[in-house]
């Protein structure tokens, strides 16, 4: 019996010791790691794309054009595409100096009018044209941005 109890006392003194070793080189060793280095591999035409990124985020080719977050007016949304195209016209004969955009999201057509920076001018747009269209939206969207004549030095 007493050699089972020295036997039960040894275990526990070399568990002891394991554990206190255990928290002592554990952590040394978690702090013992090197930064390592990154080495990044990539294709020359990735800065062309870049250096080109102005010209190719232009709209439909057209150098110049600046896109922006504004407002347009959506006077039509239906799923017949001369429906749309009718609305369009019609809008584009009474309101000549306005853009209007006709968008495909299967299985509907919508037609947008105008680029507005500001609510309240789409709100104008929106309130002269409610007599002629019984729909009338006012929607956050892309913009083709206005050119802004820069003085000559």
């Amino acid at each position: 019996m007493k050699n089972a109890l020295s036997y039960k006392k040894a275990i526990l003194s070399h568990i002891r010791c394991c554990i206190f070793f255990m928290a002592i080189f554990l952590p040394a060793m978690a702090f013992a790691q090197t930064r390592g280095k990154v080495e990044v591999i990539k294709d020359p035409l990735i800065d062309t794309l870049m250096a080109r990124r102005a010209s190719l985020g232009a709209i439909k080719g057209i150098p110049g054009v600046e896109t922006g977050s504004g407002y347009r007016v959506q006077i039509f949304f239906g799923s017949s595409r001369q429906a749309a195209y009718d609305a369009q016209a019609k809008f584009n004969e009474e309101y000549p100096e306005y853009r209007t955009y006709v968008s495909y999201t299967e299985p509907n057509f919508k037609v947008r009018a105008g680029d507005f920076r500001t609510r309240l001018e789409a709100q104008k747009l929106a309130g002269e044209v409610r007599s002629m269209f019984t729909s009338i939206f006012i929607i956050s969207d892309r913009i083709n941005l206005p050119k802004t004549d820069q003085p000559n030095d």
